[in-house]
């Protein structure tokens, strides 16, 4: 941590405090109002805008009614959450907020004459700060903000309040029409509408609930259920608040799941150690029992890391005792098809490291790992680059259009391969969250830079194969907290970490914070969830109870804990572990577990 950010602040903010704070009388002029909406939280966000999501409404602590705001500062992010307000020219105001956190902010913007901040460098308990300004000759528009600073914690921020003469808002603009349904898949619908005069934005709603907003007159609804109907309206916003709802339209999302995959409705997945042994013992494949369903032969590794040369090499006898022969394994790779198992490689794993920094590592990835497909029949390819394998150079921005080598060459070469196989070669990708989920709040090395060029590595990778991509298992283990949708951070060790990492996938999500800039949902049958086999497996076991309680919210949307998700999802592929030797070490409970689920 930097700990010279925050005192240079204290001093920016001093200097600002003291040179807006205006005196006022103690009473307000007559004419004077609140002016700022919903100051209290008790709508929640309503009217309040937080950067990269950073803000959320809670019950506790408040310090009047039932509702506070707070905001937690990350990474270069220092959680601000502002509005915009419709003031008089020439006239004077006077800002106030009770607040409680550490370096907490309170000020205003775009005044016209000297913008104003203050502040408080501790407050354990509620404290109000204040501050006034002038608006200039042609300011009618003010906005007015609370925020934190760098690495300091959450904040909390309630009844703020702007008060001084009304300006002239107008009025809301008139409700939409046209509405129409377009697109349809079976978990997303494409929507249209015809644009209203003097709208500045606009809200759509499912079966009355408000989902997202757009700036245009289009939007696509995803993380929706196949085969099933949903009622949608839309509404035309601008400052002075919010139309009606326009007239209803019904849609009803397909049956159908992408292209065939040759898995059964709900599968399980697994790792089998193939290369290596440790605590959990050498399993033959041919030992593996019939319940597992997509087996992923860990690991093929690269010769270096920037070779693409990619070697699987068995475990050796001196290692393991009991391993098959070449003949053996192979005839068991078939044994598994036969019986309609798909049998993959698994290239990277934690020791790993694959960066395809050129296009002639990229095709020697392909031919090498070709190779290995061809050599032992399987079906395809598990993608599991942890560690270093993936980062985004500073200039690479969008994950819909990247330009860093390393992913670059990845996506080109996973094409590759699934050209050459055809339709029913099976890919499957095992990202850890860092790489994934974590691009909510922050993608590469971020706006300001100092992030880790790591976060959301993952994601243009998936965009890109998103049509191609036959399994997502993120792992949902060895984990820090991360943040899900509700703007809250979750841990491992139940089934409201699944919950929440799995209903950011199935619903999409904003990269970065950036509402403009859409991650899209991925179809419920290519999701599985990534859980550990047992407690000596990695961290974020969760009992059977849980894995239980995780898989019926996702698909039945009971037993639900404190994660309110965006959908159902009965079509939901499965689950994924690390792995079947760690299971069969703990007398197959992970198996146990899904096939009593899932029969």
């Amino acid at each position: 941590m930097d700990r010279t950010r925050p005192v240079l602040a204290v001093f920016a903010a001093a200097a600002l405090a003291v040179s807006g704070i205006t005196a006022l009388s103690s009473a307000a002029r007559a004419a004077d109002a609140d002016l700022a909406k919903n100051g209290g939280f008790e709508a929640g966000l309503d009217s309040w805008t937080c950067s990269a999501n950073s803000g959320t409404a809670v019950k506790s602590p408040v310090h009047g009614g039932s509702s506070a705001l707070q905001a937690t500062p990350a990474g270069n992010d220092y959680a601000q959450c502002a509005q915009m307000v419709t003031v008089q020219p020439n006239s004077q105001y006077s800002l106030a907020g009770y607040v409680r956190g550490s370096y907490v902010y309170l000020g205003a913007s775009g005044t016209g004459t000297t913008d104003v901040s203050t502040w408080t460098q501790s407050a354990p308990d509620w404290q109000q700060l204040t501050t006034s300004f002038r608006t200039g000759p042609s300011t009618t528009k003010v906005t007015i903000y609370t925020h934190g600073w760098y690495a300091t914690g959450a904040y909390y921020a309630d009844d703020i309040s702007l008060t001084g003469p009304a300006g002239t808002v107008g009025q809301p603009p008139a409700t939409p029409t046209g509405l129409t349904a377009g697109t349809v898949t079976s978990s997303s619908v494409a929507l249209s509408w015809s644009a209203v005069s003097g709208a500045t934005s606009y809200a759509i709603y499912r079966d009355g609930v408000k989902v997202q907003t757009a700036s245009g007159t289009s939007a696509t609804v995803s993380g929706l259920s196949a085969a099933t109907s949903y009622s949608f309206q839309v509404t035309s916003v601008n400052d002075a608040g919010e139309s009606a709802k326009s007239t209803a339209v019904t849609a009803k999302t397909s049956t159908g799941s992408g292209p065939s995959t040759g898995l059964p409705t709900h599968a399980l997945v697994g790792y089998l150690h193939a290369s290596f042994a440790n605590g959990s013992g050498y399993t033959r494949l041919a030992d593996v029992p019939d319940s597992w369903d997509v087996i992923d032969l860990a690991f093929g590794e690269p010769t270096s890391a920037t070779s693409g040369d990619i070697r699987f090499n068995r475990c050796p006898v001196s290692e393991c005792a009991n391993v098959e022969s070449d003949a053996d394994f192979k005839a068991a790779i078939k044994a598994k098809q036969a019986a309609g198992k798909k049998v993959l490689i698994s290239i990277g794993g934690a020791n790993g490291q694959v960066q395809l920094t050129t296009t002639a590592a990229r095709d020697t990835f392909v031919s090498s790992v070709s190779n290995i497909i061809d050599t032992y029949g399987l079906d395809g390819l598990d993608v599991d680059f942890e560690g270093h394998s993936l980062s985004l150079d500073a200039s690479d921005t969008n994950f819909k259009s990247p330009t860093t080598p390393v992913v670059v060459n990845l996506i080109s070469a996973l094409k590759t391969l699934k050209a050459k196989y055809g339709s029913k070669f099976v890919l499957s990708m095992a990202p850890e969250t860092f790489f994934v989920q974590m691009g909510y709040q922050f993608y590469g090395t971020g706006k300001f830079g100092g992030q880790d060029p790591r976060c959301g590595a993952y994601l243009p990778v998936i965009y890109a194969l998103r049509d191609d991509l036959t399994l997502l298992h993120v792992q949902d283990y060895n984990s820090g907290p991360i943040m899900g949708l509700d703007n809250q951070y979750h841990t491992m060790g139940g089934a409201d970490f699944h919950i929440a990492m799995t209903d950011m996938l199935l619903t999409g999500f904003p990269v970065a914070g950036d509402t403009t800039n859409m991650f899209p949902a991925l179809r419920p049958d290519q999701i599985a969830i990534g859980m550990p086999a047992s407690v000596n497996a990695g961290n974020g076991y969760v009992a059977p109870a849980e894995v239980t309680k995780t898989l019926d919210c996702l698909t039945k949307k009971v037993s639900c804990g404190s994660y309110a998700t965006h959908g159902t999802w009965p079509t939901l592929r499965g689950l994924m572990t690390w792995s079947i030797n760690w299971d069969r070490y703990s007398n197959w409970e992970f198996q146990k577990t899904f096939d009593g689920y899932f029969g």
